[in-house]
């Protein structure tokens, strides 16, 4: 039997662990690759015919920290087009973290990193721990980003650096623990 004590009590329960849970979010231009980092990370999963993301979808997974503890992750992945900016930024709020997420074969998706770095600093908490990502790393036969400029840029904006595949699974999970223990 379920009364109303025990529906409080549940939704207490439930709110304690969100509230001690962490919220990420992956940010940055469309088609750079953040759906498959999350399926990569929370499912070990890489999808080549992904799909542009509408609005915003979102996975959870359990971590242990570098402290022993286990907190539970709930990363969401922002559409990057510039039509649901508006939705997506309200997402910033309540962020712990960020990946800042850009292709290292296309130019533009790296020039838009400030203005990505722009809207998250003007909607998301200040103590915000934010993680530069080169995806893509697996064609660097088609680079055009080499990773000096994208290192001196992470320098210049106080923020953590790494580069990813997404599709042989190099430095994901590192790129989330790097975050989460930030």
């Amino acid at each position: 039997n379920v009364n109303i004590y025990t529906y409080i009590y549940l939704s207490y329960f439930h709110f304690t662990i969100f509230y001690f849970g962490c919220l990420v979010v992956l940010i940055g231009d469309s088609g750079v690759g953040k759906s498959n980092l999350l399926s990569r990370f929370t499912r070990d999963e890489f999808n080549l015919e992904s799909k542009s993301t509408i609005g915003v979808e979102f996975a959870t997974k359990s971590i242990e920290l570098k402290n022993n503890k286990i907190i539970k992750a709930q990363i969401w992945d922002t559409a990057g087009q510039e039509r649901y900016r508006a939705i997506t930024s309200a997402y910033y709020r309540g962020a712990v973290g960020a990946l800042l997420v850009y292709d290292i074969t296309k130019k533009n998706s790296f020039e838009n990193i400030e203005k990505w770095l722009k809207e998250l600093r003007d909607n998301a908490d200040s103590n915000i721990v934010i993680l530069l990502v080169g995806n893509k790393s697996d064609l660097k036969h088609l680079r055009v980003i080499n990773d000096n400029d994208a290192t001196q840029f992470a320098k210049k904006e106080k923020l953590a650096f790494i580069e990813t595949s997404a599709l042989e699974a190099t430095n994901v999970e590192l790129a989330f623990h790097q975050l989460l223990n930030g």
